[in-house]
């Protein structure tokens, strides 16, 4: 296992051009001399995510200046397919004629989030306890609205502070909603979680029953915020205002 991950980290980047093209039988990492074969799964995904395999195959190995140059290849390409994926999920809202916060809360939220959520799948399958899966997803989701909010926010404050000399304003609208909402969701999500914890012992997986009553809550929390603030956002409902009060 040791030299499999040994030659993992030494693969060269011609190396990585010729595993997103070639697909063929491997290698067993835990059993010396025994061989993986393909099977029709791993054959579809594999012709189907080609051309991601070799736009990502640009990514300096890790071996090289100790992982900091996969480690900004890597940030650099998540930027600019979170930037393709925000305009497409923008141009679908207007074909549909959504307003763009329910475009941001569901074609944006699924297109950027999808990939965390495979991670958070992986990282709980591959340790023995799933702090690694929550820690992941609330992790980059702190990302998403430190940074993601923060740095166009500054970028834009200054931007106007130099060429027009005024402050940066961006009407609330139905921000102050919406967040309120999700802090509700997210409370009910970490009380689901502490009563896993203490009933099954962990926060994923455990018996049939529970394991799938717990998916389908956590499935309803999100379909009813999306609902509810989508019925907000086309003024269904009036909401509670959050801003100072108008004249």
């Amino acid at each position: 296992m040791l030299n499999y991950l040994l030659d993992q980290q030494e693969e060269s980047w011609s190396g990585q051009f010729k595993k997103a093209l070639i697909l063929g039988p491997s290698l067993n990492a835990e059993e010396e001399g025994d061989i993986d074969e393909i099977d029709g799964e791993e054959a579809f995904f594999h012709f189907w995510g080609m051309g991601w395999k070799l736009v990502f195959a640009t990514i300096p190995p890790p071996k090289y200046c100790n992982g900091w140059a996969a480690f900004t290849g890597a940030l650099i390409w998540i930027g600019l397919v979170t930037l393709i994926v925000g305009e497409f999920a923008n141009l679908i809202g207007c074909c549909f004629m959504l307003p763009q916060s329910v475009t941001a809360i569901t074609i944006v939220a699924l297109g950027t989030s999808l990939p965390d959520t495979f991670a958070s799948v992986t990282a709980a399958r591959q340790s023995k306890y799933a702090d690694s899966a929550v820690g992941n997803i609330t992790g980059s989701n702190s990302v998403n609205v430190f940074l993601g909010l923060g740095l166009p926010w500054t970028v834009a404050c200054i931007y106007y502070q130099v060429t027009e000399g005024n402050d940066y304003k961006v009407p609330s609208k139905t921000l102050g909603f919406s967040v309120l909402l999700f802090v509700i969701c997210s409370i009910f999500c970490f009380i689901l979680l502490f009563v896993r914890r203490q009933c099954l012992g962990g926060e994923l997986g455990g018996p049939f029953v529970p394991k799938i009553m717990s998916a389908i809550f956590l499935f309803t929390l999100w379909t009813g915020y999306i609902i509810i603030a989508t019925l907000q956002a086309f003024n269904l409902f009036e909401a509670p205002s959050f801003g100072p009060a108008k004249a």
